[in-house]
């Protein structure tokens, strides 16, 4: 496979002749094709992978691994879009909800609990499905990822900002701006080299990970056959998800769910915390934005998340993009994985 968009009309009359019905109970790993199969849904914020995900769950017998960076924490519930406790207890999903906000988990963290839980799933003849908008981490694991592969997940418009400010408020400037988000790299980088410093931000800018979390030693190939679905709704599309998402995040508990972690003693200042909707509930709280300006900030920075997803998920050329609704995703999903069904 290469890099294809798929538009639900070119394959219209292919769909009609598809009878899953013919079939005995759910698909399960014996009746996949390749070995050690992996089934991929990737795609930014707000297009639609969860509910893809669900909707491949009622023809495959298969369970869910997470690979989002963010629903790992415990409490982090709405501003995470974090499955429900009702979703939680009718899909099978591994690597969510697990960690206090301010435990460490890295990248080869992940990769070490994910093969672990791929392999209890093939155990039992199912598939694992892996959803989730953390490059990195589906990277690491279904590509594999060496320490000096960085150079395909850095933003070339980042990299001309870091060096203005490099020129303009000089190395100690951004040095102080690594040592706040990625101090482990920091002191590595205890010379302040302009060069490695800004190869630093630029990772973490860009995939919203720390430089150092990526730096593991990994096989030089991954062991998985991966099957990739990727969801590219239009722009326009996108954004409105998007805004709407944030809108009923907002006005719908995202603020009192951070009161109540900051409550519990957690400092305001963790990792888990300095992301997308949560700092912006964190300036409102300490009075530094108004509740309309906060929510105007918040939809503003998801979508840059957004298009930074995109721009990493491109890197993935075989994925297969999908660009519809979400029943003629499924369909058109359904469609293409019978080339790897026996």
């Amino acid at each position: 496979m290469c890099n294809r968009i798929y538009n639900y009309k070119i394959f219209t009359i292919s769909l009609c002749a598809i009878n899953w019905g013919t079939r005995l109970g759910k698909l399960t790993l014996s009746d996949i094709s390749i070995p050690k199969p992996l089934i991929v849904i990737l795609g930014p914020t707000a297009s639609g992978k969860t509910e893809l995900s669900y909707k491949l769950y009622e023809f495959i017998d298969s369970e869910f691994i997470s690979a989002d960076s963010r629903q790992i924490y415990k409490y982090l519930n709405i501003g995470t879009a974090k499955p429900s406790k009702q979703e939680l207890k009718d899909f099978p999903f591994h690597i969510i909800d697990f960690l206090e906000p301010d435990e460490k988990f890295s990248t080869g963290n992940f990769l070490q609990l994910a093969k672990s839980e791929i392999e209890k799933i093939y155990l039992k003849n199912k598939v694992p499905i892996i959803v989730g908008g953390t490059g990195l981490y589906i990277k690491a694991l279904c590509e594999g990822f060496l320490e000096n592969d960085d150079k395909s997940n850095t933003d070339e418009i980042i990299r001309i900002q870091l060096n203005k400010e490099l020129e303009l408020k000089g190395k100690d400037f951004l040095y102080n701006k690594l040592l706040e988000i990625d101090k482990e790299s920091a002191l590595k980088y205890s010379d302040k080299n302009p060069r490695r410093v800004i190869r630093a931000l630029e990772f973490f800018y860009t995939t919203n990970h720390k430089f150092s979390d990526a730096h593991i030693q990994n096989t030089q190939q991954s062991e998985y056959n991966s099957i990739y679905f990727g969801i590219d709704l239009t722009r326009e599309h996108l954004y409105e998800n998007i805004n709407q998402r944030c809108e009923k995040m907002w006005n719908n508990g995202l603020i009192d769910e951070t009161k109540e972690i900051l409550a519990m003693g957690f400092s305001s200042s963790l990792n888990s915390l300095n992301t997308v909707g949560y700092k912006e509930a964190i300036s409102f709280i300490n009075n530094k934005m108004s509740y309309e300006d906060s929510l105007i900030e918040f939809k503003k920075n998801t979508r840059h998340y957004a298009k930074r997803q995109l721009t990493f998920f491109r890197q993935f050329n075989q994925t297969n993009w999908l660009n519809q609704n979400i029943q003629i995703n499924y369909n058109l999903t359904k469609f293409l994985l019978k080339d790897f069904i026996k």
